[in-house]
Parts: C-alpha cells; structure tokens; sequence
C-alpha cells in the first residue's frame, strides 16, 4: 500500500496537503485545476521533491528521503522522457541500467519482451523520431515497463494525442498494468480520462489533495472544487 501521511508540500506562496493510501494494482486519476499541485504530488511520491513535513511510505516502508532511483516507482512524462539520439533499445536499456554497460541476452530479451506487448514489436533498432506520436508513447510506456516497478506514475504522457490514440494508450495502459498487478496513479485533465481509466480519482485543488472516491460516485455526486473546474 502507497500511503502518504500528513504530506504537506510549500513552495513560495504555494502550499498542498495530502492524506490518503493507495492499493497495489489499482488505477487512480489525479485531476483538478492547472497550478492545483498535481505533478507535484506525483514528483513527492516519485522523490523528485521533498515535503516539508509528512512521510510517503510503501508498504510501511519510508521513502521519504530514499533517491528516486532506489524508490519501487516508475515514472511517465509528458515528453515521453526518450532520448532523440539513441535507438529504442537504448533507450529502454538505459532504463534497466542507468549507469549504461552491455545488455545482456537477459537484459535484451526482456527489452524485446516489452516492445512486443506494447505493440513495437521489430521496431527497436528505431530512433524515437522516425516514431508516430502514437508509437513513441507506445516506447515509452515500454521503458516503464522494463523497470518491473510496483508503482507507476504517469504525468498527462498522452496529452499531445488525439481522442482516439489516446484512448487506445490509456487502455494499453489498464492492460499492461493490471497483468503486471502494478498501481498506477494518473494525472489529466480531462474528466473523461479519469472516467475510462481510474477506478478511484483524488481531487487536487483549493491546496489539499484529496482522499480518493470511486470515479462514478464522485462525478455523479461532485464536490464544489470538482464543479468549479468542471464548470
């Protein structure tokens, strides 16, 4: 369980405070106004950015001062955080080993594993650029799942797709995760994101992140920050 225990985030004039758990193997929205604090509270759980006061803990693990690198967290930008230089391979390898060195035959084959169940199969010897849109998220969400990571993060990675490509990925996403048995926790902005993907959604805004509430009751029965954002 990801809990995150009288978290409290300040920055300048900015300030956010979060109490709430998360299941292993569940899908979680993040939603609310842009500024609300969203990718900051997924760059708290990710180690990206302390708190100033709380703890983040997985499985009664705390990782609040743990380095990003040695927390069971994945992470997916909004750039897709692929490097233009390198092949696909590389790419996903550098994920596996940071500090770079040869793949092994291991190494390769589970490279090969995960392109082939995000649908790039053949595709690896492949810069990101000569890559559709819809492929380069199809690689980076591979790149997430080498990492073998029980926690993964994603920071509006589909935002830049249209309706349709988006909605194939967020499903992609649901897919992968669920056989993996990986919690995954999503930030958008589109209520219809969250209504397609998240079990749960946690409402960011007015400087508190929310406990979680099942996706259809929260919508159906919205709070008065879910209104205002909505409109």
């Amino acid at each position: 369980m990801l809990k995150l225990e009288g978290v409290e985030i300040t920055e300048g004039d900015f300030r956010l405070t979060a109490r709430f758990a998360l299941h292993p193997g569940e899908r979680v929205a993040v939603i609310g106004p842009s500024g609300a604090g969203k990718s900051t509270l997924l760059d708290v759980i990710a180690g990206f950015h302390a708190p100033r006061a709380g703890r983040v803990l997985w499985h009664d693990r705390d990782l609040t001062r743990v380095a990003p690198g040695q927390r069971p967290v994945s992470m997916l930008f909004q750039d897709n955080n692929l490097f233009p230089h390198l092949s696909v391979t590389r790419n996903l390898g550098l994920a596996m080993r940071p500090g770079g060195g040869r793949l092994t035959a291991a190494d390769q084959a589970r490279i090969d594993a995960a392109l082939a169940r995000v649908g790039l199969d053949g595709l690896g010897a492949r810069r990101p650029g000569a890559l559709s849109g819809g492929q380069q998220s199809r690689a980076a969400l591979a790149r997430v799942l080498v990492q073998d990571r029980p926690v993964m993060l994603l920071d509006e990675p589909f935002a830049a797709l249209g309706p349709a490509l988006k909605a194939g990925m967020l499903d992609l996403v649901a897919e992968v995760a669920g056989a993996a048995g990986a919690l995954v926790v999503l930030v958008t902005h589109d209520p219809e994101d969250a209504r397609r993907f998240a079990q749960r959604v946690v409402l960011v805004a007015d400087g508190v992140a929310a406990a979680p509430v099942a996706t259809e009751r929260l919508f159906s029965d919205p709070p008065a920050a879910l209104r205002a954002y909505l409109g």
